[in-house]
């Protein structure tokens, strides 16, 4: 399995500054997907949001962008739009066509160089650099800076990064995530409920202080409105507007059943959901399948973490 890029008409492209660390991501889709989307999180930074809404008068979007460098990597955006209008790709309005481009970040400043952030020039470079090859993982694009385990500031955090899986359904339905965990909260492997990446005892630890437990010990974080999990799911079955935000929501339950705490006041915690095909599936049994691909996307993003910025990974 490729992961995203196993839903025919999608496309992955990265670009990493791994000097600064930080990056972004471009979801490129040619041919266009009904979209929708699920904000539970309370520190969001987003563009273009609104077109994804069931009412709202466009029926695809073209791309998406997800970026580190807070709200300055919303610029990256642009990039991503300009590389669609000139490939002849948008919503026709007459007198051009305009791409509808969807946005997310999540905060990276605290790691490597604050003052270096994603660009138009890289969000183009992302565009140009998706394919349909397998989705590289681990610290990459929008996951370049990413972090967990955040209840005690950086010096206790965990690296983290970008993470895909795919689950296949009966009858050539797919259901993919792709996922960007720079959580405050800690990961846990739901199969055993046991943390694999987060905030650990001390600087020089490798035990973990579970940050669930010292919240109800009264604990407050470290680190506030820095911590957001960008998700993205697709599927090649078909859905409307109502039924991709429905898959949306469903498919944020992946993020409950791996991240402690999640959604919080201090975390820009967003799923989008695209449906880029024509088969025919239960939007319930979509959901749960893309729960399942969002929970392993997570667990796939901490474990092929490598260290950087003198923040532990799981990669060595």
């Amino acid at each position: 399995m490729k992961g995203l890029t196993d839903i025919p008409g999608i496309r992955v492209g990265h670009v990493s500054d791994f000097g600064a660390l930080t990056g972004c991501t471009a979801i490129v889709i040619p041919d266009g997907a009904v979209g929708g989307v699920d904000i539970r999180g309370s520190a969001t930074g987003t563009e273009e949001i609104a077109t994804l809404d069931p009412g709202h008068v466009t029926d695809h979007v073209h791309g998406i962008l997800l970026a580190g460098g807070s709200a300055f990597g919303l610029e990256a955006a642009s990039g991503l739009r300009r590389w669609l209008e000139r490939k002849g790709i948008g919503y026709a309005t007459g007198a051009a066509k305009v791409p509808i481009v969807p946005a997310a970040i999540l905060y990276d400043l605290g790691i490597g160089r604050a003052d270096v952030r994603p660009t138009l020039a890289m969000g183009e470079t992302a565009a140009a650099a998706a394919t349909a090859e397998a989705v590289a993982e681990g610290c990459v694009g929008a996951g370049t800076g990413a972090t967990v385990g955040k209840m005690f500031g950086m010096k206790q955090a965990m690296k983290s990064g970008i993470g895909t899986f795919t689950v296949a359904l009966p009858d050539g339905v797919l259901v993919s995530a792709m996922v960007a965990v720079n959580a405050l909260g800690d990961v846990r492997d739901s199969a055993t409920g046991k943390i694999v990446a987060g905030a650990r005892r001390a600087a020089d630890s490798k035990e973990f202080a579970d940050s669930e437990a010292q919240m109800k010990r009264g604990a407050r974080p470290g680190s506030t409105l820095s911590h957001t999990t960008l998700a993205v799911v697709a599927t090649n079955a078909a859905l409307t507007k109502v039924q991709a935000t429905k898959l949306a929501q469903l498919a944020g339950l992946g993020m409950a059943r791996t991240i402690y705490p999640v959604n919080t006041m201090f975390d820009g915690d967003i799923v989008f959901a695209l449906s880029a095909g024509t088969k025919q599936f239960d939007v319930n049994a979509l959901g749960v399948a893309a729960s399942e691909a969002v929970g392993q996307s997570i667990l796939r993003a901490v474990r092929m973490a490598k260290t950087m910025g003198g923040v532990p990974g799981l990669a060595g």
